[in-house]
């Protein structure tokens, strides 16, 4: 039974799990990174504000209830499917989804905000290409950072322990930050026995150039951003 590893922050990595035990795999968890939420004076959001966008599910998640409430009426703009499920529970009333893509979500809500203001629910730790792609398009984003992405540290005994000792077939990155971790962790000396045959899989280009150093024949990337997608890809493995 093919062990993989799985670096993504609770709870997405026992969802993930649970996938992958029922596909037949042994998920190992190792979450490389946790969010924590952020405090956010609702009071200092825009009045004139006329829509939300959403790339990321904790983003919703983690926000405070008076944040959510002030922001509930306003149209949401998802990034897409998970991240609209997250938003609708949350409490927004009028949510559509994207198609998976924070770039091509940004395209697609250029056109009809030029001018206006959106407000931009996210975390500290955040790719920038979302916020510029849309104020080139003279679209005024006013970002809130709802958490923080925080690494979390291993020994190397821990690291063994919850490997069993044994090497880890694949490893699932979703994120630059624990593609980061990932590349410390397999160069520590105690530890480069048990990735010298690993396979892994990025969510995206941008996280896989983290691994740099890493054989490029041990690195597959997944063609769409989504865990869907992903898995998929380590199903298809040759």
């Amino acid at each position: 039974m093919l062990r993989v590893l799985v670096t993504r922050p609770e709870l997405g990595a026992s969802r993930t799990a649970q996938r992958l035990q029922e596909t037949g795999f042994q998920p190992i968890l190792l979450p490389l990174t946790e969010t924590a939420a952020l405090p956010v004076d609702a009071g200092l959001i825009p009045g004139y504000a006329i829509a939300v966008a959403i790339t990321s599910a904790n983003a919703v998640r983690l926000a405070s209830r008076e944040l959510i409430a002030a922001l509930a009426g306003l149209p949401c703009h998802a990034v897409g499917t998970r991240t609209a499920e997250a938003a609708r529970k949350a409490g927004f009333s009028s949510v559509s989804e994207g198609p998976g893509d924070a770039e091509a979500l940004a395209d697609s809500l250029a056109g009809h905000f030029s001018g206006k203001v959106i407000v931009y629910l996210c975390g500290r730790v955040r790719f920038p290409v979302f916020e510029l792609r849309l104020r080139a398009e003279g679209v005024r984003v006013h970002a809130v950072e709802t958490y923080d992405t925080l690494a979390v540290g291993y020994s190397d005994e821990a690291i063994l322990e919850r490997l069993s000792g044994q090497s880890a077939d694949a490893v699932l990155l979703y994120s630059a930050k624990a593609a980061a971790a990932m590349q410390v962790l397999i160069r520590r000396p105690a530890l480069q026995g048990l990735f010298e045959k690993t396979r892994f899989f990025a969510l995206s280009t941008r996280i896989a150039a983290v691994l740099d150093g890493t054989a490029n024949e041990r690195i597959r990337i997944a063609a769409q951003p989504d865990e869907e997608t992903l898995l998929a890809l380590l199903r298809a493995r040759p």
